[in-house]
């Protein structure tokens, strides 16, 4: 009875420390990105679930068969966070917890792109398929040309240093991406609707 006892607190102190790891590794791996939305510099722009599901279909016809496809996956979409900054000091900061949480998340490189002065990178988490993803996150930063104000000039020209963040999560498929940015006004979307190109 006594072995018995010893092996069952054994067993029961075996399993504490799994869930507390586990724990630790899912909460870093869900705070790493959205510790952003706190930093100083950074603007945000968060959805959940039920708003993001509303938006990105708005003015569709659910029951329409050529949508089908699209508001399915907008119905597997479970967040979108964006986060913004114009100052190369933040981008720093900015660039070291996008790479701690794309190596802590073990998220592949789908692909990376240069779009005049500015570099775009997107990272996915692998999902049931090669079309669907877990996790979409898209990295981009570099100099926009500004139209009023000044910032740095270039060969004469006005521009602004710019770092986006968007990480999208749930069941994404990869070939209608490229519509939720016609839908939905989000910053970096003409360079998100490239990683739904890639697999048209």
């Amino acid at each position: 009875m006594k072995n018995y006892n010893k092996y069952l607190n054994m067993g029961k102190t075996t399993i504490l420390i799994v869930a507390l790891m586990l724990t630790s590794m899912v909460s870093f791996g869900q705070n790493a990105i959205d510790k952003l939305e706190d930093k100083e510099n950074v603007t945000s722009f968060i959805l959940n679930q039920k708003m993001f599901r509303m938006l990105a279909t708005m003015g569709m016809n659910v029951e329409d068969s050529k949508d089908k496809e699209y508001v399915n996956m907008v119905n597997n979409i479970t967040g979108l966070k964006v986060f913004t900054a114009g100052d190369e000091v933040t981008s720093k900061d900015i660039t070291n917890t996008v790479t701690n949480y794309i190596k802590s998340s073990k998220l592949d490189e789908l692909m990376r792109f240069k779009d005049g002065d500015k570099n775009v990178k997107f990272y996915v988490k692998e999902g049931k398929d090669e079309n669907h993803v877990k996790e979409l996150v898209m990295f981009m930063t570099g100099m926009n040309e500004l139209v009023d104000g000044e910032d740095i000039k270039i060969n004469g020209k006005d521009f602004k240093f710019e770092t986006i963040v968007i990480s999208l999560t749930g069941e994404i498929d990869l070939r209608q991406v490229s519509k939720i940015t016609s839908k939905m006004d989000i910053p970096g979307g003409d360079q998100l609707k490239k990683a739904g190109e890639k697999k048209q």
